[in-house]
This record gives structure tokens, sequence and C-alpha cells, in this order.
């Protein structure tokens, strides 16, 4: 899907895949390469043996686009094009896939900069793809001739043709010219983003070392500062000594850690300022790539990059997004007030006399104590029935008792993993055969993307009537721990992520369509986020959790007792949660919407949201959204993942709830949504997975109904208070 790539937004959102000639030659290198001991290069592809390999990885994607290109210009059948245009996309999606996931998970320096240089090249050369009338007159002949083509190649003709259109081919020189220099603007200011996220994270010193508490030591840094002291002797003389201290990073992770763990407020005040301070100098790369979307929209006829970027999505307008997240907002008003006044008045009981008003850095620390205190627990206690090598188990178990599939543990050849830590499975069907690849790389290191995600290396499609491309998947988290599976354990935010990441790699295992360009995840945004928030909820039910969450060192399966509090910890503060991500989302249309006033900076009107639409203040002089990364890929979008959560909710309600493990749930899944991808309608996916009733028309767009979300978070008017009395 050629014109996906333009922008860093799509490209990290949904990663591609790989092209018939290369991965059949790469499949059957790295096959061998297992039965022999031989060497391989990454992922299997045998270009990939060395950093240098890039460079031949892209020639060979280029000269083969190059041999379909020609062949497509002498129109060949409407069904022949559409199959040529999609080996075109598969070829350049195996450069994209490969040096995207290298440059963010590689740990030597020279794969990564290869990566980097091979990402640049190919992009330029999509720019050409992107702009070539042979290409485009050809789908547009398919398109017109789409009544001898089937459904899924007759989609594949409309969509390739709408985003060739979107990419500015039908433009004059002049303005499409005009649009490549800004998609190329665009692309740099997003990885000067992200590099900036990765080269200033922050970090405070904190003197004397007893204000940070043990249990956070192995997230910080001991320092040492001189400073002078004077004796008892007659003539008060100076000694120097040095005075120990500890240096925090501000990066997410830590900055999580502290504001929940440590109980010196002045503590949390200066990491909570200095984490939502930095960097800098992102406020200038924000204001100049919202000012280059926007230019990109006006010139392709939209009046802003929100109503550009909406326009192929359920949602089609940022007029429907609005309503819904306004709509949303005044739900989880009057809850989310009351949980407000619950956390303050439990830290007026707990501050005494010393009680001041409540503040940012106070909701993760007291929010926190009050879940232990409410359902006496501990997340030290949880995390002991969470060993890594016992989760793996879990999520083992889940797709052998929802479509009878088993993960097996494969040997890696030789040049083909990037790091020692990193496992391959293989999905096998005892009556399918093999489905997919699934590369984990769970452990964080330095240097490697700092959050969760999952990375496409090859997507799905069908080379011949006898033969399928298998899906590739990478799995990539930070855990820490002592890279020892059976040793390192998590937490149960931890658990979640893992299953929400899953999620997004069963919808890529698990799909079967004929081209790759709807394989998978490749599908509209705001149907992307569905699958991996519906599997977020068997993280938390205990008809799940009991298959695989054993105690570390007793092997006691986890009690049925701590898992209702640790639901019912969950509950306590989730409209806040949800409050949090409605202002998130409203954020992100706002910057991308109508263009405000060139005077107004970005704090401001994030500022203003917050206050708006939060019960919490702004504190002056912090700009939280400088890091705020979802701002690139998924500019406009990311109201998708409150879709996604009341799509989920209702799916969760109406098919899985009553017997969330068993083969006719999985059946379902799989058969009305999973397998499809993006090569059918996603309204007629989810109605035809649950029935009527879990969406509906507004203003010529769609949105999810969010009446389950509602009664499973008790926002309706007559819910009854689940908050304890503090």
């Amino acid at each position: 899907m050629l014109s996906l790539f333009r922008g860093t937004g799509a490209k990290l959102r949904i990663k591609h895949s790989t092209s018939e000639l290369l991965t059949t030659r790469s499949l059957r290198t790295s096959a061998v390469a297992q039965q022999t001991g031989t060497a391989t290069g990454l992922y299997g592809f045998d270009h990939l043996k060395t950093p240098k390999g890039f460079q031949r990885f892209v020639d060979d994607a280029i000269e083969r686009s190059g041999e379909l290109i020609s062949y497509i210009s002498g129109m060949p059948s409407s069904s022949e094009i559409v199959k040529a245009m999609d080996e075109i996309s598969n070829t350049v999606c195996s450069v994209v896939d490969s040096a995207e996931l290298c440059r963010h998970t590689h740990p030597e320096r020279e794969f990564v900069e290869e990566a980097n240089t091979a990402s640049m090249r190919i992009n330029d050369y999509l720019h050409y793809l992107n702009t070539n009338h042979v290409l485009y007159n050809a789908v547009k002949k398919a398109e017109l001739e789409g009544h001898v083509l089937s459904e899924e190649a007759k989609r594949a003709a409309n969509y390739l043709r709408v985003d060739f259109e979107r990419g500015g081919i039908h433009l004059s020189d002049e303005k499409l010219d005009r649009v490549n220099l800004i998609n190329i603007e665009i692309s740099r200011l997003c990885r000067e983003f992200n590099e900036n996220i990765v080269a200033d994270p922050g970090n405070v010193d904190i003197f004397p070392p007893s204000h940070i508490p043990k249990t956070l030591h192995h997230l910080v840094k001991p320092i040492y500062r001189s400073r002078c002291s004077v004796t008892s002797n007659s003539l008060g003389s100076r000694d120097t000594i040095k005075e120990k201290g500890y240096r925090v990073t501000t990066d997410p992770q830590t900055l999580s850690s502290v504001l929940q763990c440590a109980s010196d407020e002045e503590v949390r005040k200066m990491v909570y300022i200095q984490g939502n301070s930095v960097p800098h100098a992102n406020l200038g790369v924000l204001d100049k790539l919202i000012s280059s979307r926007h230019e990109l929209a006006q010139i392709m006829g939209y009046g802003s990059y929100a109503e550009f970027a909406l326009k192929p999505n359920m949602a089609a307008s940022p007029a429907v997004v609005m309503s819904f997240l306004l709509d949303m907002s005044k739900m989880a008003r009057a809850r989310a007030d009351e949980e407000f006044k619950t956390i303050r008045n439990f830290k007026k009981e707990k501050c005494g006399q010393t009680y001041g008003d409540l503040r940012p850095w106070d909701e993760a620390y007291y929010t926190a104590m009050m879940k232990s205190s409410a359902y006496n627990f501990d997340s030290s206690v949880v995390s002991s029935y969470f060993p890594l090598s016992q989760c793996i188990e879990g999520l083992k178990v889940l797709v052998e008792s929802l479509f009878g599939a088993t993960f097996h543990s494969m040997p890696l050849a030789p040049g083909e993993s990037w790091h020692s830590d990193v496992l391959k499975l293989s999905l096998h069907h005892p009556e399918e055969g093999d489905l997919g690849y699934l590369y984990l790389d769970l452990y964080s290191r330095k240097g490697k993307y700092p959050g969760c995600a999952h990375f496409a290396i090859k997507g799905g499609r069908r080379i011949s009537e006898t033969e399928y491309q298998l899906p590739v998947v990478a799995l990539v988290c930070n855990f820490s721990g002592s890279h020892n599976p059976s040793t390192t354990r998590l937490n149960h935010w931890e658990v979640e992520t893992l299953f929400h990441e899953f999620g997004h790699a069963l919808h890529s295992l698990l799909s079967r369509t004929d081209y790759q360009h709807f394989s998978g995840t490749r599908v509209v945004l705001d149907l992307a986020e569905i699958p991996s928030n519906l599997f977020e909820y068997y993280a938390w039910d205990y008809r799940v959790l009991r298959t695989f969450a054993r105690h570390y060192s007793t092997g006691e399966v986890i009690p049925q007792k701590l898992v209702e509090s640790m639901q019912g910890a969950r509950k306590m503060f989730s409209a806040t949660e949800l409050q949090r991500q409605i202002f998130y989302a409203l954020i992100d249309q706002t910057l991308f919407g109508e263009k405000p006033s060139p005077t107004r900076e970005t704090s401001s009107i994030v500022a203003d949201l917050k206050r708006e639409h939060t019960c919490w203040e702004h504190v002056e002089g912090t700009h939280w959204e400088a890091r705020f990364n979802h701002l690139l890929n998924y500019g406009a979008g990311y109201y998708s993942y409150l879709y996604a959560k009341c799509f989920a909710a209702t799916i969760w309600r109406k098919l899985c709830q009553e017997d969330p493990l068993s083969l006719t749930t999985g059946t379902a899944l799989r058969t009305k949504i999973l397998q499809h991808g993006g090569a059918r309608e996603p309204a007629s996916l989810l109605n035809g997975l649950v029935g009527d009733g879990i969406l509906r028309n507004c203003n010529g767009g769609i949105v999810p109904d969010i009446s389950s979300l509602c009664d499973e978070m008790q926002l309706g008017e007559n819910y009854q208070e689940l908050l304890p009395l503090f």
C-alpha cells in the first residue's frame, strides 16, 4: 500500500511486508540455516548478514520494483495489475520493515546507521512510486473494470487509487512537488522529535539519599557533591567532604515509578516538573510539524490536517470525533470529580496539619496507597505470581484454547537474531500447518526502543493457489529484570501491556488475506486497536489467569481473592484514567484541527484543555506534549484508542465474557474479524462479529456504542459508587 508510507505516522503505525522474490529466497535460506547451522541474515533475510547488506537490500527492492513497473506499463489484465501492485508494495516493505525494526532494537551502532540510511533511501524511492502516473493509470483501469475482479481485489484497486490521490498525484506539477517536499519535511521532523526524546530525558539530583526509597535504588544513579564543613577545633577550620545523593533520570518509566513510590512530596514535585518539561527543543519541532501538516492538508483541499487524516477512517471527520470525545467527557465528569475529592480527602487525612492542595505529582502516590489500603494487596505480592516465563505460557494457553493452535520454540539460525535475548516461536495448527512466526524481544537495554510495540516484518499474502506467504512479526517490550524468564517477574500493568501487544501480533499472525495490502493490522486506524484492547480483558479474567499465573517459588496458583482485589483496585479511579485519555485525544484533535492563532503556543492550548476536561491543574512552565510521540504516528488519530475501548467492551460482553477460553469464542474472533485484516469494511466486520448494537452512524461517520464501557465503568446516571470511604 504505497501511499501509506507518506509521513512517519503511517509508517510507524502500521508496519508493512516483503516481496515474493525476496521472501521466497529468504525463507528457504532461513529454513536451511536452522537445519544445518549455516549463517543467514537478520530476520532470515540473506542480504542482512552484515550492516552493509542493507544497501544491497534497497538496490534489489528498487530493481525488482522496476521490473514490475515495466510489466504494469503493458496494461495486463486488471487482476494482474492489482497483484503486481501488491508485489511492488510487498517488495519495498521488506526494506522498510526490516530497517524500522533494526534501527529501534539492534544493539550495534553500524547496523542502526545502515538501517537509517536504507530507510531514507527507500523513502526517497517511495516518493517516485507514489507519483508514478503509469501505476496510477493502471490502478484506475483496474478499478473501472472492477466487475471482473474478486471482492478483495476490487477493494484493493479502490484503495490504491485513493491512496495515490491522497498523495497528490492528481495535482498540478507545482503542487505535487510542494506536497513531496512537505512529506519529506514531516518525516524529518518526526524523526527529530523522537531523537530529542531519547537524547534529553531530563534528570534531577536529590540530596540527601534518604529522600529516595530503597525500592527505587535500582532506577537511580549515585552521585557526589563537595561541601564545606566547619570543624570543632579552636581555629574553626573548614574541611571539604563529599556528600552522596542520587540522580533521577526522568524518562517516562522512571518518572512513573518515582511518582508512585516516593513519599517525599518535594522529590515528587521536582521529578514531575522536570519530567514534564523536556525536551524543550521539541516545542519548536511540534510547531513546525503542525504547520507542515496544515499546509499539506490545505494543498490537498482540506480545511485541516485532522479533516485530511480522518477521511478514510470509520469516524470520517473531525466533527464526528469531537462529538464523540465531548460526549465521553461529559459522561466521565461526575465520577471523575468524585474520585478527585476522594483523593484530596485522603491526602488531607494522611498529612494532617501539613495538608496542602492536591497537586498533579500527588495523584500516582496517593491512588496507589489508597488501592493498597482498600484492597489489602501489595504490588510486589501480585508480581510474585507473574514470572515472565509463566506469562509466555499464558499466551500459549490462549492460542491453544481459542484457536486450537500451538506455539513452538524455534532455533534461531546464526545471524538471524539481533540480540541473545530474542526468542522465536512458530504458531502451528494441527490441520493447517504453520500459521506464522513470532519473535519476542522483551527486555530493556540501552539504546532500544523505549516502549512496547508490535512490528510486522512480513505480511501474509497469497502467492499462488497452493502457496501462502506466512506473516512474521516481532513483539518488542522493555521489561526490567535478570534477562532470565524464570526469575523476571512482571507487575500486572506489564502483564496487561504484554497481552495488549499480543492482540496486535495475533491480528497479524491469523490474517489470511489475498493481498499483503490488507494483511493483519493494515486496517483503518480506528479499527487497528480493537484486538489489542480486547486481549487486555484476558489479562484481568480469573478464569484465564488461573491457567498460568503461579507463584515463582511455591508454584501456587494465583488466589481468586487476590485477583478480585486487583479488579477492585482497577475500578477505583477508572473515570480519572478515562478522563486522561479523553484529554490526550482532545489535544491531538485540537492541535491538528483548524489552525489556531499563530501567536498562541501549543502549551497554552494544552493547559486550557486540561483545565476544561480534567479535574487536575496545569503546572505553569511544563509542556508534557513535548514527548507525547503519539502526535507523530497517530496525528489526529489518538481518539482511536477510545473507539477501541468502546468496541472491545461490547465484544467482550457479548461474545467473550461467558466463556472467554472456548474454541467457539476463538473461532468467531478468528473467522469473523482477525483473518480478514483490512480486506472487508470495518462496520461489516464488527456487525458480523456481535450483531447490531456495536456501532451507529453519525453525521456521515461511524461511532461506537458506549453503553458497554459505561456500564463496565459504572458511569451511568444510576451507578453505585465503588470507592471506599476514606
